[in-house]
């Protein structure tokens, strides 16, 4: 079988890479070397915890490594001893310089969460829902030295589904890129791949999502608070304060009213709606500091909201 004579390397961290990792060892695929970043604290005892790639490679047996960079020599050894034909890169987290892109014979290959040239960088899945995009996908390319730049081998769509977080929307991506690079390593095995440039037009960047993000801007609209709160699931959530307590919100859903934006509209068991800069949002799933993520009507339980209470605009 073709896929048998093709060795396939493997550097990733999180479970959108693992999701990956698991498709090309069920195809059959011989892995010599998984990279993934050394194991990070974690929890409420902050105890190092391996990654979901680690943990999935260890499961099939096979061989790991994980280095702190991969700029000198003997950071590269293991690497360079595996003798991969091709490098499946997803998620690593690491920038592989020039002499690590080159080791092996055909190249590299980034399995990224978006529709190249869009959204270049860290979180192209939190971008595309925050900008209200309709449309994401995958995107293989063959890696050169700059932040996705790499030709194209192989693009495809996925929707934009109108109630899709972060979180839904990377397991459905994570899926299809497993799917993807199976069948684009499936071609390699027969024969070099064909890549196409990226355009110069249309290029943005998906940077990093910061903690600082999370406090809402009560000013905005409701359209794009309610974008931010389903972008910013499981990380880092949105939050205002009330009665001088962090609130933290984690579910909505657009709603009707008017009112000074950042206060109370409406309370009751189905939600908390507070005005916006135009429309308000009906907050459905809500966590005080300390507390768990509960639905609005366990929630004020235990926090008492009352109509016309504010919350704190950003700085206050």
């Amino acid at each position: 079988m073709a896929t048998r004579s093709l060795r396939v390397g493997f550097a990733g961290t999180p479970e959108f890479a693992a999701v990956a990792l698991e498709a090309i060892v069920a195809a059959g695929f011989p892995v010599p070397l998984v990279l993934t970043q050394p194991d990070r604290p974690a929890g409420r005892g902050m105890r190092l915890q391996p990654s979901a790639v680690k943990q999935a490679a260890l499961a099939h047996g096979l061989p790991v490594d994980q280095p702190e960079r991969l700029r000198s020599e003997a950071q590269r050894v293991a690497l360079a001893a595996a003798a991969p034909d091709v490098l499946v890169v997803a998620a690593y987290g690491l920038i592989l310089p020039q002499v690590v892109l080159d080791l092996p014979r055909f190249g590299c290959i980034n399995i990224h969460a978006s529709l190249l040239p869009r959204w270049r960088g860290a979180a192209p899945i939190h971008r595309a829902i925050e900008a209200g995009d309709r449309e994401t996908g995958i995107t293989l390319m063959q890696m050169d030295a700059g932040l996705d730049t790499g030709p194209m081998i192989e693009r495809r769509a996925l929707p934009i589904d109108a109630a899709d977080t972060t979180a839904s929307l990377h397991d459905k991506l994570a899926v299809l890129g497993g799917a993807m690079v199976v069948e684009v390593l499936s071609r390699l095995a027969e024969g070099p791949l064909a890549a196409t440039p990226q355009p110069e037009s249309g290029v943005t960047y998906a940077h990093k999502i910061s903690r600082e993000e999370a406090e809402i801007d009560w000013q905005a609209s409701a359209e794009t608070i309610e974008r931010r709160l389903r972008a910013f699931v499981p990380f880092p959530g949105l939050q205002s304060t009330l009665h001088g307590e962090a609130v933290k919100f984690w579910g909505g859903t657009l709603s009707e009213g008017r009112g000074e934006p950042g206060t109370v509209l409406a309370v009751d068991g189905d939600g908390v709606v507070v005005a916006c800069g135009t429309g308000p949002i009906r907050f459905t799933v809500l966590q005080k500091a300390g507390g768990r993520r509960l639905p609005a009507a366990d929630f004020l339980r235990g926090f008492p909201v009352a109509v016309g209470d504010r919350f704190s605009p950003p700085g206050n």
